[in-house]
C-alpha cells in the first residue's frame, strides 16, 4: 500500500488504553523514582516531565506509556491476571518504562537532540554527566523492581545488551559511507525491536503463561517495534514538528540514515543518486536543501516501502495473536495498540 492509499486509523480505544496504562503504571513509578539518590532525581524526574529545570514539581511533556501499557496488555491477553501475578505485572510495566527512557537519556546525549516531548532535553539542562548518570540510574533501578522475579532480570538484562548493541551499530552506520537496508534493518530490530518484545514477553512472562505464549508474545513485539520504528522514522521527515514535539528536518539536517532514507539511497534511481550527493556534501544542510532531500527520499521510494513494511509487520502481528493460544477479550486490547504504533501521527 502506498502512502496515497494508506488510511490512518485513529483508535478512541487505543488512546484509552494507553491512559489507562499511565493511571495504573504511574504512581508505582514515582514510588520507584524516589529510590533514586537525591544527586539524580531531579534530572529523573525532569526527563519524565514532573520537575521543572527550577526543581519545582509540574506536570508536563509525558511520554506515550507505551512500552508499560503492552505489557500490562500482553499480559491480560494470556489471561484474566490476579493474586501474586498482579504484583509482578505491575513490576515488569514500571521496570520496561525505566529501561525505555534510561536509553532515551543516553540517545538524547549521543544524538546531540536539545528537544523531546516539547521541551528541553536532560542534557541540555542539566549537563552531559548528569544526564549519562540519571539513565545509568533507571537502569539499575529496573533490575532492582524486579529482583523478586530474576527469570524476568535476567530478561531485561539480555535486551539492555541487545539495545546497547544496537545503539553501537546507529553510531557506527552514520559514520559509514555506504549503508544497506539489511544493516539499518538489524540495527533497527536491536535497538528497537528488542526492548518492545520484550515488553510484550515480560508482561506474559509475569502473568504466568507458558514457554510458547511468552514466545509469541514476544515474536509480535519484535515485529511491531520494527513497525514503530519505521512510522517513527517517516514521522521523522514528514510529520508535523507541533505534533511530533521534534524540530523539522532535524533527522535529514543531521544526515541520519533512517530506514527510509537508507531505502532511497540505496534505490539506484536519479533521486537517490542526487540524494546521495546531498548526504556526501561536507557543506551544511540549510532548509532548503533539507526540503529537497526530503522530496528525493520520497521520489525514490522511501517513505512508501516503509509504510508498506510497516503494515506488512503489523499483518504479522496480527497473525501471531490469533493463531496463539490467547484469552480472546485479552488479547484486542494488544491488536488496537498495535494499529496505533503503525498509524500514529505522534
Amino acid at each position: 500500500m502506498t502512502a496515497e492509499t494508506r488510511t490512518p486509523v485513529t483508535s478512541v480505544t487505543a488512546s484509552e488504553l494507553l491512559e489507562s496504562a499511565r493511571r495504573k503504571v504511574e504512581p508505582a513509578l514515582r514510588q520507584a523514582l524516589e529510590r533514586l539518590p537525591e544527586a539524580v532525581r531531579p534530572v529523573a524526574l525532569y526527563h519524565y516531565g514532573w520537575m521543572d529545570a527550577q526543581g519545582r514539581f509540574c506536570d508536563e511533556g509525558r511520554g506515550k506509556a507505551l512500552r508499560p501499557a503492552l505489557t500490562l496488555l500482553a499480559a491480560q491477553a494470556v489471561g484474566p491476571v490476579a493474586g501474586p501475578y498482579k504484583e509482578q505485572v505491575l513490576a515488569a510495566a514500571v521496570a520496561v518504562d525505566l529501561v525505555h527512557n534510561f536509553s532515551l537519556l543516553h540517545d538524547d546525549v549521543m544524538d546531540g537532540d536539545v528537544t523531546r516531548r516539547h521541551r528541553a532535553t536532560a542534557w541540555s539542562v542539566f549537563g552531559v554527566g548528569p544526564a549519562v548518570l540519571a539513565g545509568d540510574a533507571l537502569l539499575t533501578l529496573a533490575l532492582q523492581t524486579l529482583a523478586e522475579v530474576p527469570q524476568a532480570a535476567a530478561s531485561v538484562a539480555d535486551t539492555v545488551q541487545e539495545l546497547i548493541l544496537g545503539q553501537i551499530q546507529d553510531l557506527a552506520l552514520e559514520r559509514k559511507e555506504a549503508v544497506t537496508l539489511p544493516e539499518c534493518l538489524a540495527m533497527a530490530g536491536a535497538k528497537t525491536g528488542a526492548l518492545i518484545g520484550t515488553s510484550c514477553g515480560l508482561g506474559a512472562l509475569a502473568a504466568g503463561a507458558t514457554a510458547e505464549q511468552v514466545r509469541r508474545l514476544t515474536a509480535a513485539g519484535r515485529d511491531l517495534g520494527l513497525a514503530f520504528q519505521l512510522t517513527d522514522d517517516v514521522l521523522g521527515i514528514w510529520g508535523d514538528p507541533a505534533v511530533t514535539g521534534k524540530p523539522a528536518g532535524a533527522d535529514l539536517r543531521a544526515r541520519k540514515k533512517s530506514l527510509p532514507v537508507v531505502k532511497a539511497l540505496t534505490s539506484d534511481t536519479p533521486a537517490g543518486h542526487e540524494l546521495v550527493r546531498i548526504y556526501g556534501s561536507a557543506d551544511d544542510l540549510g532548509p532548503a536543501d533539507t526540503s529537497r532531500a526530503a522530496v528525493l527520499v520520497a521520489e525514490a521510494g522511501g517513505r512508501d516501502w516503509a509504510l508498506s513494511r510497516a503494515e506488512e509487520l503489523l499483518n504479522n502481528v496480527e497473525t501471531l495473536l490469533t493463531e496463539g493460544n490467547f484469552d480472546a477479550a485479552g488479547v484486542q486490547g494488544l491488536r488496537s495498540l498495535a494499529h496505533r504504533c503503525v498509524y500514529r501521527q505522534s
